[in-house]
């Protein structure tokens, strides 16, 4: 870290640490959390629902494989903040193509090194996750203060706006042309079977990819899409996708939601699991700290087995607010939060968590076959119909 720059986080709550600049120089703020993964930096950087956040990784060497252009998760990092507590600055893997602090100055985003991440991240345990300023030009606490009081706490933030596309795009067009080769290699020549409507509250790539490998044509439209719209898509399936914010925010994609109930199969993840449920009429609250992670174990109340899997959610869907016509089916065995439901009376489930795991692991994958089968089953009544 010699002749780097010095660099402050200066948390809401008056807490700070003096590190080294990581990154691009310059300022920015945002939700200080913490994500528990070992590897997976990354994913974690261009992953949209982590606009808005600085992420700290408690592993505490970052880029040892270096940056590669096929594991992005979107178009661009969009974190608004790095913290790390040293930078791997001679990165090794063959598919490397460039460094994680040559990555993060080719995008602007600014970062800091050389803190103590486990104090910092035991502050945010305890305390919860708050607002931080990372700045390498200004080391002014009094002067980094103000600017943090003009920022809002993510509790009420409708963030999927900022995030979601500008038009609808067919999944095929975009990962033929961005994407290399063998950043499709998990699509393999898998026919085509199904016609899916990916609502883009967040998207990760690594779902498009996935739903690609299930036989789906996948077509991602904007958050506030119309319900009409989808309907005339006339899609088999639809996918509520991830994404960041406060879900009861997103007033337009929860509406948008409730008048799509019961007419096509709807498959909500992370963001999607929250507006699904909130559509469905439960409630939704902010956790102390979240969760953010490639190794939380969730219990699938269905079939009794333990899943280890892959999480960013700061918040959760109230499990006592259910209606009647919801079953719980997925518990976090950490905190016994909800991690999932599916409706009695419609084709509707969701997930808390992120079975496209990427980074990894690879337990909770199973749920894309499920959405095919619930896509089956709702075509054949479908024809059932017709022929009456």
């Amino acid at each position: 870290m010699k002749n780097l720059k010095t660099a402050v986080l200066l948390l809401k709550d008056g807490r700070f640490f003096i590190g080294k600049s990581f990154g691009a120089g310059g300022e920015s703020i945002g939700e200080v959390c913490f994500n528990t993964g070992m590897t997976g930096y990354q994913e974690i950087l261009t992953d949209p629902s982590y606009c808005k956040q600085i992420v700290t990784m408690t592993f505490p060497h970052i880029g040892n494989y270096g940056v590669n252009p096929e594991d992005i998760e979107s178009d661009r990092i969009q974190v608004a903040g790095f913290v790390i507590k040293e930078e791997s600055v001679t990165p090794s893997n063959w598919r490397s193509t460039q460094s994680i602090g040559d990555y993060l100055r080719s995008q602007n985003i600014v970062g800091i090194q050389g803190i103590d991440t486990r104090a910092l991240t035991r502050h945010i345990r305890n305390q919860g996750a708050m607002n931080g300023i990372i700045s390498t030009i200004d080391s002014d606490l009094d002067s980094l203060e103000k600017k943090l009081e003009k920022v809002p706490d993510m509790t009420g933030l409708d963030l999927a706006k900022e995030v979601t596309c500008e038009n609808p795009y067919s999944w095929s067009s975009i990962n033929q042309s961005a994407l290399p080769a063998e950043a499709l290699a998990q699509a393999g020549n898998q026919s085509i079977n199904y016609k899916v409507a990916v609502i883009d509250f967040g998207i990760k790539y690594n779902i498009l990819r996935l739903l690609e490998s299930h036989g789906c044509d996948s077509t991602v439209f904007p958050a506030r899409t119309s319900s009409k719209d989808l309907v005339d898509f006339n899609p088999d399936g639809i996918l509520l996708s991830n994404g960041p914010g406060d879900p009861a925010a997103v007033k337009y994609g929860i509406e948008t939601v409730k008048d799509l109930l019961g007419k096509k199969p709807i498959f909500g993840i992370c963001l999607g699991h929250q507006i699904l449920a909130l559509a469905l009429g439960a409630k939704t609250f902010k956790l102390k700290f979240g969760h953010r992670g490639i190794n939380h174990p969730v219990k699938n109340l269905e079939t009794g087995i333990v899943e280890i899997t892959s999480q960013n959610h700061g918040f959760a869907v109230d499990s006592n607010s259910l209606p009647d016509n919801v079953i719980p089916t997925h518990v976090n065995l950490n905190d016994n939060t909800l991690e999932g439901i599916r409706c009695k009376d419609i084709p509707a489930f969701s997930v808390q968590y992120h079975p496209e795991s990427s980074p990894g692991p690879h337990d909770s994958r199973y749920l894309f076959q499920q959405f095919i089968k619930l896509m089956d089953s709702h075509k054949a009544t479908e024809n059932t119909e017709k022929n009456k």
